[in-house]
């Protein structure tokens, strides 16, 4: 249970710095509210290559492997 709390904090919380941060980024370039969207997918894009070099290959977290729950087998 602790390591699907773990994978919904650290997914919860890219989330939302990527809104956050496009949010951010419109309102200091003075530009229409809309455009926060592509920011964050830009930012998504960025976090998944991030993510591709620090995370554990075939998942899209930048958790380290041995916190990363998709990391280990789970037993039933």
């Amino acid at each position: 249970m602790q390591k699907l709390l773990l994978d919904l904090a650290e997914r919860s919380a890219w989330t939302g710095a990527q809104a956050a941060l496009g949010l951010a980024v419109v309102e200091l370039a003075d530009i229409p509210v809309w455009w926060a969207a592509p920011v964050a997918l830009a930012l998504s894009s960025a976090k998944g290559w991030v993510a591709g070099r620090l995370g554990r290959k075939g998942t899209a977290s930048t958790l380290s492997a041995a916190a990363d729950p998709a990391s280990h087998p789970r037993g039933v």
